[in-house]
């Protein structure tokens, strides 16, 4: 299966020696040579942090008719209600028109919105501009993601690369978008998506088997966002390739938040964030108590909250009060998105206090990083020298998505292709 021009990765992208910086530290963009565009949802409404309000939108928009059902939807270049598509992979949403959809809401899926919002979103083709079904054909319990940052100004207390077991969106808080990497081209762990022969020949110079979760956890440790896209140092040293890696699956099991059979993360020491005073309803202002370590949600009040966890930016916005305005600020009346929880859920605690963790804990993740240690070391490798082992460049072939061969999936009106 040929790659489009969305999955493609830029021309920018495309490995080649660095000239006169020719000792300069491979792109991930080397390392991890697949990389596919960020969704495109085309309109928000298919997203929500909670799953019951977008089945509620679905009732609302398979109920009306005609231009009412087309106004509800929001039309554009890429979907109306009357668009022909084919079914996402693995999923069961109906693939006949739009226009005619009597049925039951798809069951919405967790995605990883920007680097750290989890949300709900109808995985139905029908409804996304470009859901990249690329990315939906390998997506499975055994798959990890790479998010590059969608920014090239390296940014204090920010990560280059965001790890994710759910499937991203790829977008950042910001509006840039990034490029995402699944670290496996086929699905159930099958075919890193690692440049042919790096793993081996990486094992030969740090004394030992180098396994593709090993290079994923060292390139969240090393990456650092540079103008020229995502920089990864490498060493050949033994002892700094261990660290460096082990730093990485710290910081890998923090941010997949328990998923693949971890466990959740948490504040050391025993501190741990609680609800001090309860939530109101729709907190009408959200502020932040330094000297207290608290979270002032109107009347509602949650500590400790570790300051490095309130001023956690990415891609220069606040995450906590983006989060927190995703759910508050109201949405247009009239339109699917204002159909949302009239009160403060639960769950939406729960899903804040891990988030605290999260942050926290990255936040407090300031050692030097791996690459540091690599550079004192004097055993960097360089992207020049992966040229001359033959390394690199990357095949095109492996820049392109993995042919299917093994599976049917439905096609537009419930035709199949056999992929």
């Amino acid at each position: 299966m040929g790659g489009s021009a969305d999955s493609a990765p830029a021309v920018a992208e495309a490995a080649a020696p660095a000239g006169s910086d020719a000792d300069s530290a491979p792109l991930l963009a080397d390392l991890m040579p697949w990389a596919v565009a960020p969704l495109r949802l085309g309109r928000g409404w298919v997203m929500a942090p909670d799953a019951a309000s977008l089945r509620t939108r679905w009732d609302a928009l398979v109920r009306a008719e005609g231009a009412d059902r087309d106004a509800l939807f929001g039309p554009s270049r890429a979907r109306t209600p009357h668009s022909a598509v084919a079914q996402l992979p693995g999923r069961a949403a109906g693939t006949g028109r739009l226009a005619r959809e009597s049925g039951p809401c798809p069951e919405p899926v967790r995605v990883l919105h920007g680097a750290y919002d989890q949300r709900w979103l109808i995985p139905d083709n029908r409804l996304l501009d470009a859901a990249r079904p690329e990315l939906w054909r390998v997506a499975d319990d055994r798959q990890l993601f790479a998010v590059e940052a969608g920014h090239v100004v390296p940014e204090p207390g920010g990560l280059a690369v965001v790890a994710s077991a759910l499937l991203p969106d790829g977008r950042s808080p910001a509006g840039r978008p990034g490029r995402i990497r699944p670290l496996y081209r086929r699905p159930r762990g099958r075919e890193p998506n690692i440049a042919p022969r790096l793993l081996r020949w990486l094992g030969r110079r740090v004394g030992g088997k180098v396994a593709p979760e090993d290079l994923f956890a060292w390139v969240l440790a090393a990456g650092r966002a540079t103008p020229r896209g995502c920089a990864v140092p490498l060493t050949a040293d033994g002892d700094a390739w261990r660290a460096g890696v082990a730093r990485g699956r710290r910081l890998l099991d923090v941010q997949v938040r328990g998923a693949r059979g971890g466990a959740k993360p948490r504040l050391p020491g025993g501190r741990r964030p609680y609800v001090r005073a309860a939530i109101p309803a729709r907190p009408a202002e959200v502020s932040y108590d330094p000297e207290e370590e608290a979270l002032l949600l109107g009347e509602g009040r949650v500590s400790p909250v570790p300051r490095g966890a309130w001023e956690f930016t990415e891609g220069g916005v606040p995450v906590l009060e983006q989060w927190l305005s995703a759910r508050l600020e109201p949405a247009e009346p009239g339109t699917l998105a204002a159909i949302r929880p009239a009160a403060w859920p639960q769950e939406w605690t729960s899903e804040l206090l891990e988030l605290i963790t999260v942050l926290a804990l990255l936040a407090e993740a300031a050692e030097p990083g791996a690459y540091e240690e690599a550079d004192a070391s004097g055993a960097e490798i360089t992207a020049a020298e992966l040229h001359e082992a033959g390394i690199l460049p990357a095949p095109a072939s492996a820049r392109r998505p993995a042919s299917v061969l093994d599976h049917h999936e439905e096609g537009p009106e419930g035709q199949f292709a056999l992929l």
